[in-house]
């Protein structure tokens, strides 16, 4: 499968971005990536995706849109309240990219579905708020050695880890076990979930097309009230890891 014509003139700019070029335009093409929940992190993943020319999404999140869903869920609006969040997400990303194609599932990821979610996937985007869900993709990308983004955020702060099967540690090297002080409603500021989406696309296309530097075996850190980002080195796989070790 090759770049038309069209295609060509639609991303000459980012065409022109020293390193990237036909060949890194193709793979990103050729790529199917599944993007877990489609809220102020996920929904602002899959547009960047959708943007940047990936060729498939899958797109997984239940229920209905809230009014308190609109400060962060920039794939939806107003007149959605009510409707299923990714149902309107999947007919917004359609019109704003018709190249590209985009599968809807009304669920959040679970123990049941994973394997099915994450079959045709090169690539996973974890923006779900629960740990329980990060660590399903978590053992998922192991078993199946899919490529991982896992992105999280709170409040004015986020993180983006990069995972790779075999090479970096999991999340649950990292995490062992669910922090207790996590819970499901957290303050979230829009524009912070935005910033956090885009460090993690930018993460996935450098692995999508072994473009530039991914931080491998890095946690990357977000601080938007001091607009610090910083990389911290993480400690090497861990052998008695219950996931990947």
């Amino acid at each position: 499968m090759m770049l038309t014509q069209s295609e060509k003139l639609t991303y000459s700019s980012q065409l022109d971005v020293p390193g990237f070029g036909e060949s890194e335009q193709l793979a990103l093409k050729n790529s199917t990536a599944l993007v877990t929940r489609v809220g102020g992190l996920g929904g602002s993943v899959a547009l960047s995706l959708a943007a940047a020319g990936i060729g498939k999404l899958i797109l997984a999140h239940a229920g209905n849109l809230r009014e308190d869903d609109l400060n962060r869920q920039i794939l939806m609006s107003r007149d959605h309240i009510g409707q299923s969040r990714v149902q309107c997400a999947a007919q917004t990303l359609k019109r704003f990219n018709s190249d590209i194609e985009v599968v809807a599932i009304d669920e959040n990821v679970n123990d049941m579905n994973i394997i099915k979610l994450a079959h045709d996937a090169d690539i996973i985007f974890g923006c779900a708020p629960l740990f329980e869900e990060r660590f399903i993709l978590n053992e998922i990308a192991i078993r199946d050695k899919k490529k991982l983004i896992d992105c999280a955020m709170y409040s004015m702060e986020g993180q983006v880890m990069p995972i790779l099967p075999g090479i970096t540690p999991c999340l649950k090297c990292i995490y062992p076990e669910e922090p207790l002080h996590w819970k499901r409603r957290f303050p979230v500021l829009g524009a912070v979930s935005a910033l956090v989406a885009q460090v993690g696309v930018i993460e996935g296309i450098k692995l999508l097309c072994d473009f530039d530097n991914a931080s491998l075996g890095k946690l990357v850190i977000i601080d938007a009230s001091s607009m610090d980002i910083r990389k911290i080195k993480l400690i090497p796989k861990r052998e008695d890891c219950m996931a990947c070790g």
